[in-house]
């Protein structure tokens, strides 16, 4: 099986003021005579270490079983830096988006041979990189088409930004939680119940029209579950029709 290749990339973003340093996937096929779908992951290099999320790719692409795919991975700093960006509540979170939607969309379409539409670009994210990940499509309906959660840490304003959706069919989402995430303890040592949120956010979602898949695993907020998850995930949004 041929392993595609991981590129450091160091990228300045004017919307955040800082060097962030990318993880670029290029399939061992790469070439500039094809077309490729995006996928950006915030969380990013937990992404590639922890959900082997190149590997999956491999296997698939040697086999011929998923579009041919360029995997964006955005790593955070610090679990404050992680806060920040991804909450809603966060003061970096804003800039954040625009950094996704408006500095590095057009960087990726300019360097790759990328298809120039919506549908043919998503979004994942586990935790916290799942809230943020839903938010931006939210927030930029035309700009990202798909978007894929893992146990994303739902609360009410993220369900208010969902409520208020000006597009709910401009994009599809992805969506697993685990059914024992009722005790998480969060990154500043709060216990949480992931899972009721979680179902109110399908339930939002259902109604609102949104193209949804949802599902819930026999598992906690860890990437043991993650991990397992993401051959799913992977092969059910980007499998050759």
């Amino acid at each position: 099986m041929g392993q595609g290749t991981i590129n450091d990339i160091a990228f300045y973003s004017e919307a955040l003021q800082e060097e962030l340093h990318l993880l670029i996937y290029l399939p061992e096929n790469y070439s500039p005579l094809y077309k490729y779908t995006i996928l950006i992951a915030s969380d990013g290099r937990d992404y590639f270490q922890l959900g082997r999320i190149s590997r999956i790719a491999d296997e698939y692409l040697a086999n011929e079983e998923i579009e041919n795919l360029i995997i964006v991975g955005v790593p955070y700093k610090n679990v404050e830096d992680r806060r920040r960006k991804y909450l809603p509540n966060g003061d970096l979170h804003t800039a954040y988006l625009r950094f996704l939607a408006h500095e590095l969309v057009p960087y990726l379409d300019k360097n790759y041979s990328t298809y120039h539409m919506g549908m043919a670009r998503a979004l994942i994210g586990d935790s916290q990189a799942a809230t943020v990940s839903l938010l931006a499509a939210v927030a930029y309906p035309n700009t990202f088409g798909k978007v894929l959660l893992q146990s994303p840490q739902v609360n009410e304003e993220v369900l208010q930004k969902a409520q208020e959706m000006k597009d709910p069919h401009a994009f599809s989402v992805y969506h697993v939680i685990g059914s024992l995430e009722t005790e998480v303890v969060t990154m500043d040592k709060k216990v949480k119940d992931f899972l009721t949120p979680n179902r109110k956010l399908h339930q939002l979602l259902k109604e609102l029209g949104v193209d949804t898949f949802y599902d819930e695993f026999e598992g906690k907020h860890t990437w043991k579950y993650w991990q397992a998850d993401l051959k799913r995930a992977i092969r059910q949004n980007f499998g050759q029709k």
